[in-house]
C-alpha cells in the first residue's frame, strides 16, 4: 500500500469517528479536540489563530504547517517568527488558481491538499469535517475562539466551501477521499468515483 495520511478536522463528529490505532501519518487543524499521539504537524491558516497564539489565549504544540495567512503574519510581526520558528515546519502557500481567495480556501482544504498534492497520498482518511454532511460549521476552535455560527452565515460559508471539494478531488483521480461521518448524504453532489464514504452510527464509536 502507498502512503495513508489521516487528516483529523475539527468537527463535532471528529472524535467520534477517528480511531487512535489507525496507521499512517497524522496531521491536526488549528488545536484538535482530542490528543493525537503521533501527529506530524497542525495545519493552521487563519490571522485569529495567529493572535490568539499571539495573546497567550492560545497554546498549540508540535510543529506547525502554516498557510497564506499566518505567513503574513510572521512578516509583520518579526518577534512572534523568532519564538515560534522550532515550531514552523514549513509554509505551505499551494492554492487553486480556481479557488478565488485564501479566504475560501480554509485548513481543512489546505491540509487535504498538502496530502494529496505535496505528499502524493494514496489513501487520504478525512474526519471531522461535519460541514460537508450537514449545515453544521461548529468547530472545537469555537471554544477559545469567537466565530459567527449563525445559520446565514452558515450558509455563505458553506456554498463557498463544497464546491471547492468536489474540485479537489476530480483533479487528483489517483488519490482516494476515505469521509467518515454519520450519515452518507454528502452534500457535494456529484461524489468522484475516487471518494469514499464510511458510516460510523451516533453512539457507536470506530
Amino acid at each position: 500500500m502507498g502512503k495513508v495520511v489521516h487528516i483529523i478536522g475539527n468537527g463535532p463528529s471528529a472524535g467520534l469517528t477517528y480511531n487512535t490505532s489507525v496507521k499512517g501519518l497524522k496531521y491536526t487543524c488549528n488545536l484538535p479536540p482530542f490528543s493525537v499521539p503521533g501527529a506530524k504537524a497542525t495545519f493552521m491558516v487563519d490571522f485569529k489563530m495567529m493572535k490568539a497564539i499571539t495573546d497567550g489565549s492560545v497554546t498549540v504544540p508540535g510543529e506547525w504547517i502554516l498557510g497564506f495567512r499566518p505567513k503574513k503574519w510572521t512578516e509583520v510581526n518579526p518577534r512572534f517568527y523568532l519564538k515560534y520558528a522550532p515550531q514552523i515546519k514549513e509554509f505551505y502557500l499551494d492554492k487553486p488558481t480556481w479557488v478565488r481567495s485564501y479566504t475560501d480556501f480554509n485548513c481543512g482544504h489546505t491540509s487535504v491538499h498538502y496530502a494529496a498534492h505535496k505528499l502524493k497520498a494514496e489513501e487520504v482518511h478525512m474526519y471531522g469535517f461535519d460541514s460537508i454532511f450537514d449545515l453544521d460549521l461548529r468547530s472545537c476552535t469555537d471554544f477559545y475562539l469567537n466565530s459567527d455560527r449563525g445559520t446565514m452565515n452558515n450558509t455563505r460559508l458553506s456554498g463557498n466551501w463544497r464546491p471547492i471539494w468536489h474540485r479537489m478531488w476530480k483533479e487528483s483521480p489517483d488519490t482516494k477521499f476515505i469521509l467518515y461521518h454519520h450519515h452518507s448524504n454528502i452534500k457535494t453532489p456529484p461524489v468522484s468515483k475516487n471518494v469514499e464514504i464510511v458510516v460510523v452510527p451516533k453512539g457507536k464509536k470506530r
